[in-house]
């Protein structure tokens, strides 16, 4: 046993003396490039991004490190394909049928790999166009969620439930962002039939206004919630339209606290609230 190990030092120490200071110098290189062209990547992605938008610090932060993100992965993928190429070549393996094969592999499913061309130009016009980015909310064909990690060949979103959907770019027709630039509360409250508008009209006001001037949530608030119309007369109640602006994200937090504000000013003020009711007749039939 000792004989074998020292016959299989003898043939090893050599060659890791010859290649091993190599590989070690390829993959130390491979790590510090990726570091150095990553940090350049972020400046050029910040000095880009602000100097040519006038969108507002959150959102231009958002853009910054979707396409950091983006670029970055791309060019690590990039570099370790190169790295892995070096060492095989100082390992004595022949890397020309290696790009061979994969060129004859890549050419055999041609066909398939027109899909994830269609998708990576998607994917690429939907970064350039700052259509929707990482922490957004948006829906994409009847799939909505937030937006938690974009490359250039699919977009994953999480839903309300949890669930992640991995959405490739190139079946993509529409994408509705629901968090660009402002969000808006837009509620459809009902009132009875016999209630003063005007006085509803002012009770929604005076709501809007406490909750834009309330220390919790002032900051979320763009523009108060406040009456705009009578929106329908339905069935059993006249419907009213209250619209406001927020930050983004934030609509359906203030969404919330304005129905909860108006379900209690409402009951003060003596605004009935309509709700689907049943009226059951009875009578006693003749006698025969």
């Amino acid at each position: 046993m000792k004989a074998i190990l020292s016959r299989w030092a003898e043939r090893a120490l050599p060659w890791v003396l010859a290649r091993g200071p190599r590989i070690l110098l390829v993959i130390a290189g491979a790590w510090l490039l990726n570091k150095i062209l990553c940090k350049g990547i972020t400046q050029a992605v910040r000095l880009a991004v602000r100097g040519k938008s006038f969108a507002s610090a959150e959102a231009e932060k958002k853009r910054e490190e979707t396409l950091v993100h983006i670029l970055a992965v791309t060019l690590r993928i990039v570099i370790l394909t190169l790295a892995v190429l070096m060492v095989l070549q100082d390992l004595g393996l022949e890397i020309g049928p290696i790009l061979a094969g994969a060129g004859i592999v890549g050419l055999a499913f041609g066909f398939g790999g027109q899909y994830l061309i269609r998708d990576v130009i998607a994917g690429l016009f939907i970064i350039l166009e700052n259509q929707y980015r990482i922490g957004d909310v948006v829906d994409l064909g009847g799939t909505s969620g937030l937006v938690e990690d974009i490359s250039l060949r699919r977009t994953v979103l999480r839903d309300l439930d949890g669930t992640v959907h991995y959405v490739p770019h190139g079946e993509v027709k529409k994408a509705s962002n629901l968090s660009q630039g402002f969000s808006r509360v837009n509620l459809d409250i009902g009132v009875a039939y016999g209630s003063d508008i005007g006085r509803v009209a002012a009770a929604v006001d005076h709501v809007g206004r406490e909750l834009a001037a309330d220390p919790r949530w002032r900051e979320d608030i763009v523009q108060a919630p406040q009456f705009v119309r009578v929106q329908d007369l339905a069935g059993s109640a006249v419907i009213i339209k209250v619209l406001g602006e927020t930050r983004p994200l934030r609509q359906w937090d203030v969404a919330g606290e304005m129905r909860r504000r108006l379900l209690d000013a409402f009951a003060r003020e003596g605004i009935e609230i309509p709700f689907p009711q049943v009226v059951v007749h009875s009578g006693k039939g003749k006698p025969s």
